[in-house]
């Protein structure tokens, strides 16, 4: 198996960073458990973006450029204006009444959103589900039977889009239809014993995943072939493939433990550490 490069430290000082994201010659990412939403660039150099008190989560933008937001606890995904005001795009209430998670937006600019489906660490395990959210902001579930949906990835044509179930040690594909619907639903890839959490593609159509308890980032085919490993001392939550050729990965890693608490009460130990990649990124996020 290839022997990565040594890591090196973009970020520190984190609570819980998510969902990273390059775009517009930084890296974008959540830090859900301070409540912020904050941009970096490649030396380090980072912006607060906004304060979104429900927890952010999820990242993605409209065809015209304004970010959206996951806010994981009061189910809403907010919108950024171009003042910097945030403002409802999408009320998630109506299907799901438990923490939503994270988000991908395809090229169209519809939303996929997964809901985990219970009180998350201390409920008792139900399974969640799938949510469309449209640029116009439409709501529609589009799956369910997930078990913790987490992570999800969409393919350059955007035709499959691949979902990280952590509780179930996969991951899903489904074809995507003209109108955003979802079919199909096929194992990608069994992980074994991995837990993945964030998720991104690479232009060789492997998956990278996060994976918190094992303390590690894994690269995989489709099937579930190991393609690399890069090990941390604290947990992965996701990761993202970028910088100016899409050749770097990010990997947002952290010590666990229940982020759900107040902003700040979260030991802000969190890093985001970067590597070069085998292969580019390609689709989406």
């Amino acid at each position: 198996m290839p022997v990565l490069p040594e890591l090196h430290t973009l970020l520190t000082g984190l609570a819980f960073g998510e969902s990273p994201r390059w775009r517009d010659d930084r890296l974008w990412l959540s830090d859900m458990g301070a409540n912020e939403v904050v941009a970096a660039d490649l030396e380090g150099r980072s912006e607060l973006i906004a304060r979104v008190p429900g927890m952010p989560m999820g990242l993605g933008w409209l065809p015209d450029g304004r970010l959206r937001i996951v806010s994981a606890r009061d189910g809403r995904l907010l919108r950024r204006e171009p003042d910097g005001s945030l403002v409802t795009h999408a009320d998630l209430t109506g299907l799901a009444g438990h923490a939503w998670s994270d988000m991908v937006v395809d090229g169209r600019g519809n939303a996929y959103v997964g809901n985990i489906g219970f009180d998350f660490p201390g409920g008792e395990f139900a399974p969640g589900i799938v949510a469309l959210v449209t640029p116009g902001g439409a709501v529609r579930q589009v799956a369910d039977g997930v078990s913790f949906a987490n992570g999800m990835a969409v393919t350059p044509d955007n035709g499959t889009l691949i979902l990280a179930e952590s509780l179930a040690n996969r991951l899903t594909a489904f074809d995507i239809a003209a109108d955003g619907s979802l079919s199909n639903r096929r194992l990608w890839a069994d992980l074994g014993g991995g837990y993945p959490d964030g998720i991104c593609l690479d232009a060789e159509h492997a998956i990278w995943y996060g994976d918190v308890p094992h303390r590690r980032c894994v690269r995989v085919r489709e099937g579930g072939a190991v393609l690399q490993t890069v090990e941390l001392d604290r947990g992965c939550f996701a990761c993202a493939l970028g910088g100016p050729d899409r050749r770097t990965l990010f990997l947002a890693a952290a010590e666990w433990s229940d982020p759900t608490g107040p902003a700040g009460g979260a030991p802000r130990r969190g890093q985001v550490l970067t590597v070069p990649a085998a292969a580019p990124g390609a689709g989406w996020p």
